[in-house]
């Protein structure tokens, strides 16, 4: 499927499933975090800034309204029914246009990264729009209580990989994965085992022993866990393998024990991998490209944030 054209400032062409939702109240405490690590980029939307009354420039808080507007109405002009069918069957819900990935590629290479418009674009609620925020926010800005407030969001189900790797990215993971996965709610402990999965692949400083023990955990619940977090399970199961040789072989030996994962993946044609055959091909591909494993591939590339 083609995707539509998308550009900060382009006129929607009417309601594309919904209108976005009202903003949410936000989570107590600082909305960006204490952890910038030097200068980071802020830029309004292109076409966002317009002349105030009198020929005055207006206000940051206005400039921050029109930005967002323009933004979703790119991301309105961009949607498409079937990519909305597409999203709804794999879990999303409404508000939503149905962008796919390469607009919202398009629109990432336009605005680089914004956090205050990242922050804006999670409150819509629309899911579209979450999933730009998670593209253009800065890692090292995410409060705790952000991470807590977007990892906990049901209906941005399919973010929560995107989620895990802000906080992965910006030095808060070991913190947020040992919370997420202590979490009485289904939904942030699937956040809590992407995390584990992004910091197998991002985060040298964490020792492989934790790895082991989310390894035992991981054989011994995996099939007793709803299907949203056996997918992520199975999924650090993988990028736990991808870690290390040494991690590699107790990975393997949990996937052998574990056995076969079945999930229910509804009306989509998503497959279950198989984690050992996965494994194993990982590490062909990265020592043929001359990595030493996986993981220092994965660390070698640009976020996966941001390219997929």
């Amino acid at each position: 499927m083609a995707a539509k054209r998308a550009g900060v400032g382009a006129r929607a062409k009417g309601p594309a499933g919904g209108r976005a939702g009202r903003t949410s109240s936000r989570a107590a405490g600082p909305a960006e975090g204490p952890r910038a690590a030097g200068p980071t980029s802020e830029r309004s939307a292109p076409g966002a800034r317009a002349p105030g009354k009198a020929g005055r420039r207006p206000g940051g808080e206005e400039r921050g309204r029109r930005a967002l507007a323009d933004v979703m109405s790119a991301l309105a002009a961009a949607g498409s029914a079937q990519t909305r069918k597409t999203y709804l069957r794999h879990g999303a819900t409404e508000p939503l246009y149905g962008v796919s990935f390469a607009a919202l590629k398009t629109l990432v290479k336009q605005l680089g990264v914004d956090h205050a418009l990242a922050l804006a674009l999670w409150d819509t609620g629309n899911f579209d729009a979450r999933n730009l925020a998670v593209k253009v926010a800065d890692p090292a800005r995410m409060s705790a209580d952000d991470l807590d407030r977007w990892a906990s969001c049901e209906g941005a189900r399919m973010c929560s990989n995107y989620v895990a790797w802000l906080a992965a990215e910006g030095g808060q993971g070991l913190a947020r994965a040992t919370a997420w996965l202590a979490a009485p709610d289904p939904v942030a402990r699937a956040a809590g085992w992407s995390l584990v999965g992004a910091l197998a692949l991002l985060d040298e400083g964490v020792p492989d022993a934790w790895f082991v023990q989310r390894l035992g955990e991981l054989e011994r619940t995996i099939h007793e866990v709803p299907d949203a977090q056996r997918v992520a399970m199975n999924q650090a199961l993988i990028a736990i393998g991808c870690r290390s040789a040494a991690l590699r072989r107790s990975a393997s030996a949990a996937a052998k024990r574990a056995g076969k994962v079945e999930v229910d993946h509804g009306d989509t044609a998503c497959k279950t991998p198989d984690a050992l055959a996965s494994i194993d091909k990982a590490w062909a591909h990265s020592t043929s490209k001359g990595f030493a494993s996986p993981a220092a591939h994965e660390r070698s590339r640009k976020s996966m944030r941001v390219r997929c």
